[in-house]
């Protein structure tokens, strides 16, 4: 038996006074989160929630979020976090299909989720500073829970229909903290920060439960800008921060004429939500003067599967974590040998229990004795270090070759005008689909489509060159700063290739 909570009760316990969390307003020691997380958990006891009931948190990247997360969990109740841009519709959607009995909201989010709540019938609080509810009780007996009891139903993106809501269990996010906690050597010298959203499972588990894991300090950004990601480093003086490939990227061009000896206290930067580039890690690398390690994993795996500690050849995201297997399987489900691209499948402690309400889907993809079907393509080397691919819907298929966009992606970002770039397939008459690049130049760039297609030429196979090129301003993104390859407009791509077939 046990609790999510468990770590901040021990941290808590062994070293009180030690600082848990830092906002932009006031910092928590590890006791003082303790309470204010127990006295949540006493306030929801009171409007009568239990263990079992899901409650709906839609907060940024606060302390207030932990502490609202922490004592449900301590409850024994199901956190639902949702993302703050949701809309009411969307919100009352999650509402619904988990079953919640409360809402909880940041008081500067709009009336969205009040009138979410108000439409599904349940209760609604506004969580502002400090989440102070009702008086000074604290809850008296955390309540424990069996490992594959749900403590948290994240929904995922609903890119292949409408969202469905991964069930994680007490043990996949007490194991997601524990292997993160050790892979990254977190110890309370360390100071933790990041600014990615904690309703997503990354900013979750691969920071907040391995940096509590570890009684590190964990300092949150409630909105990320390069500039204040910069400025949140040089304050607290970060040993670890954690983000994805744009967000490195966008702090590296933001960072101007700056040293590595100005951020000498950086010992390490953790990637993962995308494929990271390589010109982008090495770049970041030098000029911070930190380890960047790229790990791999999804909502349905508590965002850990592997991860890449130092040797790891580049282009790979490591070797399966602690207690888990990672296969590559051909299209009939078999097992291919070493590097051979097929299907990604992972087993171990962080593999979600499966989709809520959802018994068809989490069949589809998760097997009996606990393989997990990503979706995602791969290959493994002969030493068990994971390349992915690309995901397997995003592949291009030119003339009859396969075309994997983040290969097509790592080479532009060699490009020394490039500053972001998505690859994506479009109908085509001939080839059956033909390679177009979306791409943010730098300002004053001079270069057009053509050019680009012709320094492609020089770096990839006839086939992945992109021959459609379009220029933006910025990529669509989401809510943790990956490019959203299904937001972009196909239409403009379209123009692109008909006015150069007319030519």
């Amino acid at each position: 038996m046990a609790s999510v909570i468990t770590p901040v009760l021990h941290h808590a316990g062994a070293d009180p006074d030690h600082i848990a969390l830092r906002g932009a307003q006031r910092s928590w020691t590890y006791a003082q989160l303790r309470d204010a997380a127990l006295s949540y958990a006493q306030a929801l006891r009171a409007q009568g929630i239990g263990p079992g009931d899901r409650v709906l948190l839609i907060a940024p990247t606060v302390p207030e979020f932990v502490i609202v997360y922490l004592g449900i969990v301590a409850l024994g109740a199901v956190v639902v976090p949702a993302n703050t841009m949701s809309t009411r519709v969307e919100l009352e959607y999650f509402i619904g299909d988990a079953g919640c009995s409360l809402v909880v909201g940041w008081h500067e989010l709009g009336p969205a989720a009040a009138e979410a709540a108000a439409a599904q019938g349940i209760p609604y609080w506004s969580l502002n500073e400090g989440a102070q509810v009702g008086g000074d009780d604290i809850l008296d007996a955390v309540c424990n829970r069996a490992p594959d009891d749900v403590a948290v139903i994240v929904f995922t993106s609903g890119t292949t229909g409408r969202p469905k809501g991964a069930e994680l269990t007490v043990g996949n996010l007490l194991s997601a903290g524990d292997i993160s906690a050790r892979l990254c050597d977190i110890t309370p010298e360390d100071r933790f920060g990041t600014g990615l959203p904690l309703f997503h499972v990354f900013g979750q588990t691969a920071v907040l439960m391995s940096g509590l894991t570890g009684g590190a300090t964990v300092s949150l950004l409630g909105r990320f800008t390069p500039t204040a990601m910069l400025d949140m480093l040089r304050r607290d003086r970060l040993t670890i921060m954690s983000g994805v490939p744009t967000m490195w990227n966008a702090m590296l061009h933001d960072a101007g004429d700056a040293a590595a000896s100005d951020f000498a206290q950086l010992r390490l930067a953790v990637s993962g939500g995308a494929s990271l580039p390589a010109e982008v890690a090495r770049a970041f690398q030098e000029k911070f003067g930190c380890t960047l390690l790229e790990g791999y994993g999804l909502t349905e795996t508590t965002a850990i599967a592997t991860f890449g500690g130092e040797g790891a050849p580049p282009g790979t995201v490591g070797r399966a974590v602690s207690d888990t297997q990672i296969e590559i399987r051909d299209l009939s489900g078999e097992p291919v040998g070493p590097d051979t691209a097929g299907e990604v499948y992972v087993k171990g402690p962080t593999v979600m229990r499966g989709y809520h309400n959802r018994p068809d889907a989490t069949a589809e993809v998760l097997s009996a004795d606990g393989w997990l079907r990503t979706g995602d393509i791969g290959e493994l080397d002969a030493a068990g270090n994971l390349r992915i691919v690309d995901r397997a819907k995003d592949l291009i298929i030119r003339g009859g070759y396969n075309v994997y966009p983040s290969e097509v992606e790592a080479a532009l970002y060699e490009h020394p005008d490039i500053v972001e770039a998505a690859v994506v397939g479009i109908p085509h008459p001939h080839y059956g689909e033909e390679v177009a690049a979306v791409v943010v130049v730098r300002p004053g760039s001079p270069q057009d489509g053509p050019a680009i297609t012709a320094w492609s030429r020089e770096r990839l196979s006839a086939y992945k060159i992109p021959r459609i090129v379009q220029f933006v301003d910025e990529l669509p993104k989401g809510s943790t700063g990956k490019i959203l390859k299904r937001a972009i407009d196909r239409e403009p791509l379209a123009k692109i290739a008909a006015d150069q077939a007319a030519k």
